[in-house]
């Protein structure tokens, strides 16, 4: 069921997600805010059991509102995925507490935005090791239990910088571009026990967009200029890659493996900004 075109956000209090993932155990990483937060509430209305994972502690506000959101099935773990040992500890803890693992949404990242002479080795390192590596341990952690359900799904969060992007992007669009080939390969060498997708959001309303807007002298402007960049007349909303998300690791897309697929809003369409 589609809603009738529009400029507006879906209102995803009465839209309704035909997708029935009642039974899936799902692993969301970066979910204590933003797009991850997002994804673990979509899953759960699906009918997933939903661990998601952040940086901070399982006390803090924000965790204690996402399980709040997630159900009574759902679990938090805490654990900075920077730290080699982290990725693998969080499966785990996952797979312990939900009995396994059928789909994992390889999420947390952190923007990174330097010009390229001007990124020190501490930066391409931190960029690297959480926008690139990390999803690497994470998928090898996750893998056997991933085929155990046969198949699996194992979706990448990358971002409309691994198909073009902009001066001062540096080494985040290099991580994200890295991201595809990463998808390409896991597809390649895991199939058929594991699905494994990329998807690439661009704008999309978080707290880390709105701090980039907040960096212009008047971010209310900046807002404006960049809506009316995007031929939808708007930038997106953290459900809507929820629920593309919620499609991809569906039986609806059993045949989709390898690819990234952008969701920008058409903004990768024009050739030219005013």
């Amino acid at each position: 069921r589609t809603s009738s075109p529009s400029s507006k956000p879906p209102n995803n209090q009465v839209m309704s997600l035909e997708i029935d993932l009642r039974g899936r155990r799902a692993l969301v990483t970066g979910a204590s805010t933003g797009v991850g937060a997002a994804v673990a509430r979509v899953l759960a209305r699906a009918g997933c059991r939903v661990a998601g994972t952040g940086r901070v502690a399982t006390d803090h506000p924000r965790a204690v509102e996402l399980l709040g959101e997630l159900g009574s099935e759902a679990i938090y773990l805490s654990g900075d995925l920077v730290d080699p040992e982290v990725p693998a500890r969080l499966v785990n803890e996952a797979v312990a507490a939900l009995g396994g693992l059928d789909l994992v949404v390889s999420n947390a990242g952190a923007n990174c935005f330097h010009g390229a002479d001007d990124t020190s080795e501490q930066d391409w390192h931190d960029c690297m090791e959480l926008n690139l590596a990390s999803h690497w341990r994470l998928a090898r952690a996750a893998r056997p239990h991933l085929a155990q359900a046969g198949p699996g799904v194992f979706l990448v969060m990358t971002s409309n910088h691994s198909d073009h992007t902009i001066p001062g992007c540096f080494p985040y669009n290099v991580a994200k571009t890295a991201l595809t080939g990463l998808v390409r390969a896991l597809a390649i060498e895991w199939g058929p026990r594991i699905r494994v997708v990329g998807v690439a959001p661009g704008f999309i309303d978080t707290p880390g967009n709105q701090a980039w807007f907040d960096s212009f002298p008047d971010p209310a402007a900046e807002r404006r200029r960049t809506e009316a960049r995007h031929p939808l007349g708007r930038i997106g909303t953290p459900e809507e890659v929820g629920h593309l998300c919620a499609f991809l690791a569906s039986p609806l897309c059993g045949f989709m493996t390898g690819n990234t697929l952008l969701m920008d809003g058409g903004r990768a369409a024009l050739m030219q900004d005013d």
